[in-house]
C-alpha cells in the first residue's frame, strides 16, 4: 500500500515522530512521546491523533503518550475494503495495547473513540487504571430519532456522494460541531481536511458514519458490560454546546456513573480544540489527585 504523504503537517502544531504497527487490514499509525505511566487517547471522526497534539506536548513531560490513528483515519492506512466500524476499531486499539504491553492506562476517549477505546477496555479491565471521557455514548442508538435521521441520510445516495466525493465530514460537520468557529482557523481545519485527499481515502469516515446506528446492537452489549469499569476513578469532560451530542447524553453517564468527576464545559463537541488549555489543567489535577 502506498505510503501516507506527510509533507504537508505543521511541525509547530504536530512535532511528533511517526510509530506504526502492522494489523491484518492495514498499517496503523501512532504517537509515542514521553515516558511514565502510559496515557492512551482515542479519537472519534473525522478527527485523528492531531486532536490530542496539545495534549500529548502537556503531558510527555511526565507520562507517555500514546495516540493512535484508526484505519481510515490520519496517518495510517485507508483500505476500502475495511468495514471500519467500532468494534473492528476497538479489536485494532486491543492489539495495540498488547503490542506495546500498557499496563495502568490512563484511557481518554472521545466521540467515536468512546465505543472504541471502551470497547477494547472491557476485554482488559486489569490494564486500565483511570477513564477521561469526552461528549460520546456506549449504549443502542437504534432508537434515538436524532441517530436515525442521521442514519438515513448516511445511507443515501446523497448521503454516500457527500462523504466520498466531497470530503463532507471533516470539511463541513466538524466545523458545525464547534460552537465558537472563529477557533477552528484554517490552519487547523487543513490538518483535519488534508488525510483525505481523494475518495478512495474516505471510506473509513463513510464506514465509521454508518456505524451510528448500524452498531448499535454492539454499543448496548458494551454498555451493559460496563460494571467491571465502574470501579476505577472516571472524569467527564463536556462541552454543554454540542448539537450533535447533547446534555441528555451527559445525563446518562451520570446516572450510570454516580461517583464520576463531572466537568461541564462552554464548548462545542470538540473540547479538546475549544477549551485545550483548560481541559489539559482540569485533566492534571484528576491525574495528581488519583496519584496521591
Amino acid at each position: 500500500m502506498k505510503a501516507v504523504d506527510t509533507s504537508w503537517i505543521n511541525k509547530k502544531l504536530y512535532p511528533f515522530s511517526p510509530h506504526h504497527f502492522n494489523t491484518a487490514n492495514g498499517k496503523i499509525h501512532y504517537v509515542d512521546e514521553g515516558e511514565g505511566s502510559p496515557i492512551l487517547f482515542v479519537h472519534g471522526t473525522p478527527t485523528w491523533s492531531f486532536l490530542y497534539r496539545d495534549f500529548i506536548k502537556a503531558f510527555a513531560k511526565t507520562h507517555r503518550c500514546i495516540a493512535p490513528d484508526h484505519l481510515g483515519f490520519g496517518l495510517s492506512d485507508k483500505p476500502e475494503n475495511f468495514r471500519g466500524f467500532p468494534q473492528d476499531h476497538a479489536q485494532s486499539l486491543k492489539e495495540l495495547i498488547l503490542h506495546l504491553n500498557l499496563q495502568n492506562i490512563t484511557l481518554v476517549v472521545h466521540d467515536f473513540g468512546g465505543p472504541i477505546g471502551l470497547g477494547a477496555a472491557l476485554e482488559m479491565p486489569e490494564r486500565i487504571e483511570r477513564v477521561v471521557l469526552m461528549n460520546t455514548w456506549l449504549w443502542e442508538t437504534k432508537n434515538d430519532k436524532a441517530a436515525l435521521k442521521v442514519d438515513k441520510i448516511i445511507n443515501s445516495f446523497l448521503g454516500k456522494l457527500l462523504y466520498l466525493r466531497f470530503n463532507f465530514s471533516p470539511k463541513v460537520l466538524l466545523k458545525k460541531a464547534y460552537a465558537d468557529k472563529k477557533l477552528l482557523t484554517k490552519e487547523i481545519h487543513r490538518h483535519y481536511i488534508q488525510p483525505y485527499p481523494k475518495k478512495n481515502s474516505r471510506y473509513g469516515l463513510y464506514n465509521i458514519g454508518q456505524a451510528l446506528v448500524g452498531a448499535s446492537d454492539w454499543y448496548q452489549e458494551q454498555w451493559e458490560k460496563l460494571d467491571v469499569l465502574l470501579s476505577k476513578p472516571w472524569l467527564v469532560l463536556w462541552g454543554i454546546k454540542d448539537a450533535f451530542i447533547t446534555p441528555n447524553y451527559l445525563k446518562k453517564w451520570k446516572e450510570r456513573m454516580p461517583n464520576a468527576t463531572i466537568k461541564k464545559l462552554e464548548t462545542g463537541h470538540f473540547v479538546q480544540e475549544e477549551a485545550s488549555e483548560e481541559v489539559v489543567d482540569v485533566l492534571k489535577k484528576f491525574l495528581m489527585v488519583i496519584k496521591n
